[in-house]
């Protein structure tokens, strides 16, 4: 208990130093274009992100915020305030994990109800490449960007603004969704953001400092939809789950070559609640497992240029829900090819119960390399198929409809 009043006490003093040094940083951020008036509030954003699946670096330029109170409004339209980064600001995603933010400014907004909000990127040129990628252990990479970043990036959030109140908007920037192989050797940027909450709630815990080399994934999620993810600290194993909707969360724990981890129904009482998993002197730790490979291709039917095939593979334990234990973008080309290396191990299986620390975790032999492979899109019907690994690679194709 000690441990737990100690780690609490010192996330909340940290929350309390990064919202003071916000504060102090709100003059970095420039506002414009908007209407004025004595009736206004302030509007303050920041960016945050999920860690990226198989990148050193996720690089992305943000020019400027752009909120509208139409949502039809279009980009040469009156109408629009601004927070605009001078100079523009280039951005390793892959910095922002376990809950940090990055600033990107706060302006003046008039009183009133908002339905359009954009984030604008700076286009790459042949002098600087501001949007790119940095494959493990590879080179920096251009990243191929929709023309749509030039307008704004459109998300799906409405706000309200009163007089003299301000609101604080949390950009989540998932960079493992996000970047997607061409056949061509290539990356695409295909931008999947949320708007979250700026309040730090959330799930946290530690991982064995042994599996750090291994590419740990730490999940929170609902009936097998992903909600938030972390990687791990590099030096310390610890993880942080942050920003959740009160609820109950399956937290999954994966990494290369160990079996998976599962600790179900981990609740999120409120908005300011943190759930404890592990400590630093009993963190959680994963067994050593072979593994096999499911590959295939996942097509679209029609083709879509705006579109990607989304590939996961899922366990179902007797007394969980379903879980994704890993995802993959199909190749973003005809092929539409995937590859998802897994485990063969008997996945661990733990329920949060009353938090009481250590969990116990107990191998599923019944599970052992036992998959849900499941296409999905945006727009088509998800397509599923059982695959037992247990003994040797699989091959799964799928074609999706809409």
């Amino acid at each position: 208990m000690k441990f737990l009043n100690n780690h609490l006490m010192s996330k909340s003093l940290a929350w309390l130093m990064a919202s003071l040094l916000a504060v102090l940083l709100a003059g970095c951020g420039g506002g414009g274009g908007g209407s004025g008036g004595s009736a206004t509030g302030t509007l303050s954003v920041s960016l945050t992100d999920a860690p990226a699946c198989g990148f050193d670096a996720v690089n992305v330029t943000v020019i400027k915020v752009r909120v509208h109170q139409s949502s039809s409004a279009s980009d040469t339209d009156a109408g629009w305030t601004d927070i605009t980064l001078n100079p523009a600001r280039k951005i390793n995603l892959l910095n922002l994990t376990n809950g940090v933010l990055d600033k990107l400014g706060e302006t003046p907004l008039s009183a009133g109800h908002y339905t359009q909000l954009r984030l604008v990127l700076d286009p790459n040129t042949a002098v600087g490449l501001a949007n790119s990628v940095v494959p493990t252990g590879g080179a920096e990479t251009a990243l191929v960007t929709p023309s749509a970043v030039q307008s704004g990036i459109k998300l799906v959030n409405e706000f309200d603004v009163a007089s003299g109140q301000r609101v604080d908007l949390v950009l989540d920037f998932d960079a493992c969704k996000s970047i997607v192989k061409r056949g061509n050797g290539a990356y695409a940027l295909k931008p999947v953001l949320k708007v979250v909450p700026f309040v730090l709630n959330g799930i946290d815990g530690f991982v064995g400092t042994a599996l750090l080399g291994s590419s740990v994934m730490v999940t929170a999620q609902q009936n097998g939809a992903i909600v938030q993810s972390a990687a791990p600290n590099a030096q310390t194993g610890e993880f942080f789950l942050p920003r959740l909707a009160p609820g109950n969360y399956d937290v999954v724990i994966t990494a290369n070559g160990h079996a998976t981890a599962v600790i179900a129904a981990v609740p999120v009482a409120s908005a300011t609640s943190i759930a404890i998993l592990s400590s630093s002197v009993a963190p959680i730790t994963l067994p050593v497992s072979s593994t096999h490979i499911v590959s295939g291709t996942a097509t679209l039917n029609p083709t879509s240029s705006t579109e990607v095939a989304y590939v996961a593979a899922k366990q179902t334990f007797a007394t969980a829900p379903i879980v994704t234990v890993k995802f993959v973008a199909a190749d973003n080309s005809a092929s539409g090819a995937y590859s998802l290396t897994l485990p063969i191990g008997a996945p661990m299986l733990g329920q949060y119960a009353t938090g009481t620390l250590p969990i116990a975790l107990v191998a599923q032999a019944g599970v052992a390399g036992k998959y849900t492979i499941e296409g999905s899109a945006t727009g088509y019907q998800t397509q599923s198929s059982s695959k037992d690994i247990s003994a040797a690679d699989a091959t799964q194709n799928l074609v999706l409809v809409p």
